[in-house]
């Protein structure tokens, strides 16, 4: 439930790293091109499939946005949240083991 409640807080936190100058703009391109993928009928794994249908597009969002929080300044996105710094840290790790799911994905997505 408290994770629930942080939602607010990180689409207010994604927007602004979104128009944040200091973020590399190849961070903000992937996170677009995964929310069009995301929104797109197309998918790895089929929505209808109960129970695996959106996992692929919970791991490549997860994997986008730790992406773009990694690719800016831990002072910018602690200037950017709205909440705790501990609810931050849960954000931040929760994104963390999403990206880690994918093994050796750091090594293909561009600095």
């Amino acid at each position: 439930m408290e994770a629930v409640l942080l939602i607010p807080n990180l689409v207010k936190l994604l927007m602004r790293l979104m128009r944040d100058p200091r973020v590399p703009i190849r961070r903000k391109v992937l996170v677009g091109a995964v929310i069009v993928y995301v929104v797109s009928p197309i998918d790895l794994i089929p929505d209808f499939i109960v129970g695996f249908g959106k996992l692929d597009d919970i791991v490549v969002l997860s994997v986008a946005i730790n992406h773009l929080m990694a690719g800016a300044e831990a002072t910018i996105v602690e200037e950017h949240w709205d909440g705790s710094v501990d609810s931050l840290d849960l954000v931040l790790s929760v994104f963390r083991w999403g990206a880690e799911i994918v093994p050796g994905l750091d090594k293909v997505l561009p600095e």
